[in-house]
């Protein structure tokens, strides 16, 4: 199916989650996930409407963006390997995968601006999956004000591989609860207005729970 059909559909579903919720439909970002595609797939997804996408890989970024460049915004959404950050730092607008200081003081190093980051919280507690814990995600935080080039744009996490939506809820609800803690403290290397959750499978109900940008792969661009 064409990605412009399949972002119809996502759409109708984002503007019925947000008049449920009391939402700005303005206020949800789509990230296409563009890791498992080819460039035109790619391509294909900016032509439709698509602003934002998304890649874990530094080889996978760098063609996409040869391709692309500055028709999008351009995200990192996986797991990033300290040693990999010089070869994506000068192509991305935000990380999504904050989550140790080790990374922080390399993008710091690397970057020639602020680049805007999602610190990434384990907030369903698998031990399948990386971040931090939410008692560690604060102290972490404030640890970054050291870093000038790091701007702590929001909170990230993903939730349970599960049909039982109560607990993807809960997981969602646990992030925005304590991204209001963060914004609460007004830290100026830390504005924290935006809530990164929710996938093909749940990002309905991640926009219910405040998300402002969804992470959207398989049934966007396939």
């Amino acid at each position: 199916m064409e990605v412009k059909q399949n972002l119809t559909a996502i759409i109708e579903n984002i503007e019925a989650a947000c008049r449920r919720s009391g939402r700005n439909r303005k206020d949800v970002h789509v990230v296409a996930v563009t890791k498992y595609v080819t460039a035109d797939r790619a391509e294909e997804a900016v032509e439709a409407g698509i602003l934002h996408l998304g890649e874990n890989r530094d080889e996978g970024l760098s063609g996409k963006f040869d391709r692309i460049g500055a028709r999008a915004v351009w995200h990192f959404i996986g797991s990033l390997q300290t040693r990999k950050v010089k070869n994506v730092i000068d192509k991305i607008d935000y990380i999504h995968s904050l989550d140790r200081l080790s990374l922080a003081k390399e993008i710091d190093k690397r970057a020639d601006a602020p680049v805007k980051c999602f610190v990434q919280v384990n907030t369903s507690g698998e031990e399948s999956k990386h971040g931090l814990s939410p008692d560690e995600t604060i102290p972490f935080i404030e640890a970054c004000r050291e870093y000038p080039n790091i701007l702590i744009s929001g909170l990230m996490t993903m939730a349970p591989n599960t049909d039982d939506k109560g607990l993807i809820r809960q997981t969602f609800q646990s992030l925005r609860q304590l991204r209001d803690k963060v914004k609460a403290m007004e830290l100026s290397h830390a504005p924290c207005d935006d809530l990164s959750m929710g996938m093909s499978n749940d990002y309905t109900v991640a926009i219910e729970e405040g998300a402002t940008f969804i992470r959207i792969g398989s049934s966007l661009v396939g």
